[in-house]
């Protein structure tokens, strides 16, 4: 498991700002600073400026093609990186 120490908070400091990632059910997301890239499994990935659209009302993926790319390529790394498995495609039923 990725993290960093909170302490410094406890101590009144900042913590760097950092990239997160996560995944739960096949739905997977990145979020770097302003930015948040999310995919509803089975879907495409969707781009959300958080900071003007905290609703996620207004996908901006098709504008800026190549930060999705960057960020996709990002939450690939991640996902390899920390062992994230691909969402069974099957129901447990149809499974042999």
């Amino acid at each position: 498991m990725e993290g960093v120490t909170p302490a410094p908070a406890f101590q009144g400091r900042s913590l760097p700002e950092r990239t997160l990632f996560w995944e739960h059910e096949g739905n997977r997301a990145v979020r770097q600073g302003r930015w948040k890239l999310v995919s509803k499994h089975p879907g495409e990935w969707e781009l959300y400026n958080i900071d003007a659209d905290r609703t996620e009302m207004r996908d901006l993926g098709a504008r800026n093609p190549e930060l999705v790319r960057e960020l996709a390529m990002l939450w690939d790394e991640w996902a390899k990186r920390c062992g994230v498995q691909p969402w069974p495609v099957k129901k447990p039923a149809e499974r042999t």
